[in-house]
């Protein structure tokens, strides 16, 4: 998995770049197939805005995540990428074995 990191009007410190690169690990756990992962940081007056790209096979996920603090913002970002990637599996899953996905209950 190939991690690119940029930053508008922020710099990138080797804090917060261990700290992506540790939560995106995360994502790889649930699936293997992570080609590409492009981050941009950036700081808008009082709020932190994180955008990644997610490149995997046949698919580019794409999502957002804007808090006051920039590890919240981080940490919002790799939920979502988690739960995105999670449902892409199991479409991908799904489509391969020929039926529908299963249909998840509002608590799981």
């Amino acid at each position: 998995m190939n991690v690119h990191l940029t930053g508008h009007h922020v710099d990138i410190t080797p804090a917060i770049r261990d700290y992506v690169s540790s939560k995106l690990r995360r994502i790889t756990h649930h699936f293997d197939h992570v080609i590409d992962v492009n981050v941009v940081l950036s700081v808008e007056k009082l709020k932190r805005r994180i955008e990644a790209s997610v490149h995997v096979r046949g698919r580019d996920i794409f999502c957002e995540s804007a808090d006051a603090d920039m590890y919240a913002a981080i940490d919002g970002l790799v939920d979502k990428l988690d739960r995105t990637i999670i449902k892409h599996k199991e479409k991908s899953l799904a489509h391969r074995h020929g039926g529908p996905a299963p249909k998840r209950l509002a608590g799981d």
